[in-house]
């Protein structure tokens, strides 16, 4: 029974083209807007015509009814007071063509608003029965049938345009400063740029009171500090001075190559650049010094997010690899502590190559420009010293060897081609280049030193003496807060407890031991983890695994630079990331499994206290890294170091003292004999042995043979010295002159 028509009764209408034209129109009535149905070419007299036909009126009266629920005109929405209603034309073309229908005939009224509902819609495409293929003539036919009412019907929208008065109204756009600000939001609370200022903050925390009074004090002591203040400094100065005299630098005059004489710390250059003097350097130290251990957490972070760990579990990670309890006997070595590129452009690589360890190699998110990244971070790591960039080298060139032979050893055996790509493979090539290149450039240098002083390589004997036991891997070094008091008596056992202390961290073992067996890891490489801990373990260990004959004696003997390495317990900086990515499978499959037990919980408690509990482990982690790092203040610069003319000798001359010296060469970088580093070349051996009675005859004359036009003697120093009686002794005779500058007096050659 159609609804608004009374008296139709149980008798079902036929369905006409113009019904299936009104059903649709109901369609679009109810929320979903279509095209305009395709009409009859009838007029709409023969329309009604066909209609009575087939079902003859039963009485008479004014065609007057509601139209059906599915006619589009009965629609009140669209209807307005100030328009004719769609059906309007309708009713007026019926009784121009002489039909009349009663409101109680059932199939006549249902028929009838068929007619009516395909002269509408025939009117409707009179308009456009040109384009759309239909007759002209039928089209004006049916317009003239309409009458004038229909002339405002006819500029009425059909279609989808008569529901955008029912649209929202657009937004506005924003302005400039409206986007600019969206996207500095968006910056600011995206995973990496909290992840970098959480690092940045947490290394100020971790390594106070280092920026308490950056400008004075040095972490854990002031000789090996001042010495590499001082390689920063002057790799700045000259590479914008001249960049020719690199590696001839202003100490250890007159001898050649001295800048390779240690680890140089030249990838900082850049650092150097800015500021001069030794306040500026010692400010540059320890500014460098905290950004160190923000780049490690960060990179360790990023490589265990890349690797699949979730945040929590990739943040144990950075902190327990940054902040493990051995690293804090390292703090006066700022070339180990800067070993943050090492897992980021591990990371970057992984990440550029579409290599994941949780979810293996997915080609669709490869992207060379993360390669070409990875390579110049893993370029800028080697250039901060060999002493770790060396080991990472190796291990660089051993991974794409077997990553090489997997990809072959595959292609082989399922006969496809694992997908690649040319660009990948380009930028791979030119990355492995630049890698190598840098290698090259900066080991020349050192290749000339150990030529010009064979005495320089390191011997087995020399390995023998830093090379720690087994117990060293449960000691804590004095500097750590929670451990350091615990193991004084470990340490006392000990040979050489600054480079044999080498604990990870207890807690970093427990969580590394449960990773084991509950990870986010497959098995497999849970094993294959385990085995690089253990490997690099018996590499850290020197000679004292089985005397090193299958370890590290195979590796010192053989392996191009392996020899200037004299202290393989730095190789547990392999043994604490992997034992760190162990954790990070840990963490991430506990903080996965809280999240599958609270998700659908009802009531939601205990959910916010388990998902807190998650916390624990990165807690944990943190404590065991504090530490009790002194910061002493570092001397300060002679007035006569300022004034005094290179090349110079300051007095009295020792390994530490003359890393003073070094640092306080930065005003001006004069030509300066002093010089302290791994080694002691034998010249200045002889100067420190001839110098001890100066001033006398044979002590100017050889110093007046090397160069040497001004010795600076500092009285502070003298004590217990044998320049404690000549300080005051009268110098005409020799043909030199003195002269009292402050605390120091300064003899012109």
């Amino acid at each position: 029974m159609t609804s608004g028509q009374s008296g139709t009764g149980n008798t079902r209408p036929i369905p006409t083209g113009a019904d299936t034209e009104s059903r649709a129109a109901a369609t679009a009535a109810a929320g979903t807007p279509t095209q305009p149905a395709r009409t009859s070419d009838k007029t709409p007299t023969e329309a009604l015509t066909e209609t009575t036909a087939d079902h003859p009126p039963k009485g008479d009266g004014a065609a007057s009814g509601a139209a059906p629920s599915g006619d589009p005109g009965a629609d009140p929405a669209t209807s307005s007071p100030g328009k004719d209603a769609p059906g309007h034309g309708d009713k007026q073309a019926a009784t121009e063509g002489g039909s009349t229908t009663s409101d109680s005939t059932g199939p006549t009224a249902k028929d009838s608003s068929a007619a009516k509902d395909s002269s509408a819609a025939k009117d409707s495409s009179a308009k456009d029965g040109a384009t759309k293929g239909g007759d002209p003539a039928k089209g004006a036919k049916a317009s003239d049938a309409d009458g004038p009412d229909k002339a405002d019907g006819e500029a009425k929208p059909v279609g989808p345009e008569r529901w955008e008065a029912f649209a929202s109204a657009p937004e506005p756009r924003p302005s400039i400063f409206s986007r600019a600000a969206r996207a500095v939001g968006r910056f600011l609370i995206h995973e990496w740029t909290l992840a970098t200022l959480g690092a940045m903050a947490l290394a100020v925390l971790m390594t106070w009171p280092t920026l308490r009074y950056p400008r004075y004090t040095l972490p854990q002591d002031y000789w090996d500090p001042s010495l590499q203040a001082w390689q920063m400094a002057w790799s700045g100065h000259i590479l914008l001075a001249d960049p020719a005299r690199l590696w001839q630098s202003n100490t250890f005059f007159p001898e050649l190559w001295s800048f390779a004489f240690s680890d140089t710390l030249l990838g900082y250059a850049p650092a150097g650049m800015l500021g001069s003097g030794p306040t500026d350097a010692v400010l540059r130290y320890n500014i460098m010094f905290v950004l160190a251990h923000a780049l490690a957490t960060l990179g360790a972070y990023a490589l265990a997010r890349q690797l699949g760990a979730g945040r929590i579990g990739a943040a144990v990670a950075g902190v327990s690899y940054t902040y493990a309890p051995w690293l804090l006997a390292q703090a006066g070595h700022l070339h180990v502590l800067s070993n943050g590129g090492i897992p980021l452009a591990l990371a970057m690589l992984a990440r550029g190559h579409g290599w994941s360890l949780r979810h293996g190699y997915r080609p669709e998110r490869r992207h060379d420009g993360w390669v070409y990244a990875g390579w110049l971070v893993a370029a800028w790591q080697l250039s901060l010293g060999f002493g770790i960039g060396l080991p990472f080298a190796y291990f660089l060139a051993g991974t794409v060897l077997v990553a090489a032979v997997l990809f072959f050893a595959r292609r082989l055996r399922t006969r496809q081609a694992v997908p690649f790509g040319r660009r990948l493979f380009v930028a791979d090539v030119l990355g492995g280049v630049l890698f190598a290149g840098i290698g090259l450039l900066m080991a020349f240098p050192f290749y000339k030193v150990t030529e010009l002083h064979p005495y320089a390589e390191r011997t087995i004997g020399d390995i023998s003496i830093f090379s720690p036991p087994v117990s060293g891997f449960v000691t804590a070094p004095a500097e750590s807060r929670i451990w350091g008091g615990l193991h004084e008596g470990a340490r006392a056992a000990l040979p050489w407890h600054p480079e044999m202390t080498l604990l990870p961290g207890f807690v970093l073992y427990a969580l590394a031991l449960g990773g084991l067996f509950f990870s986010v890891w497959r098995l497999r490489h849970r094993l294959l983890l385990l085995v690089g801990v253990l490997v690099t373990m018996a590499f850290a260990m020197g000679t004292r695994f089985f005397d090193g004959t299958f370890t590290y004696v195979p590796l010192f003997e053989h392996l191009p630079g392996w020899s200037g390495l004299r202290t393989p317990g730095r190789l547990m900086l392999w043994t604490t990331l992997l034992l760190a990515l162990l954790a990070a499978g840990a963490v991430t499959a506990l903080t996965d499994r809280v999240r599958e037990l609270t998700a659908h919980r009802i009531p939601s408690w205990p959910g916010p206290w388990l998902r807190m509990a998650t916390l624990l482990p990165l807690l944990l982690v943190t404590l065991e890294g504090l530490n009790t790092t002194p910061h002493p203040v570092v001397p300060t610069q002679p007035a006569a170091m300022r004034s005094a003319e290179g090349p110079m000798l300051v007095l009295p001359s020792t390994q530490s003292l003359d890393q003073h010296v070094m640092l306080w060469s930065t005003s001006g970088f004069p030509d300066v004999v002093n010089g302290g580093s791994g080694f002691t070349p034998r010249q200045l051996d002889d100067v420190r042995r001839v110098s001890q009675a100066f001033p006398d005859q044979t002590s100017v004359d050889y110093l007046r043979t090397l160069g040497v036009r001004t010795v600076v003697l500092l009285r502070g120093q003298v004590a217990r010295t044998p320049w404690e009686i000549n300080i005051d002794a009268p110098v005409e005779s020799l043909g030199i002159s003195r002269q009292e500058v402050g605390d120091a007096v300064v003899y012109r050659l």
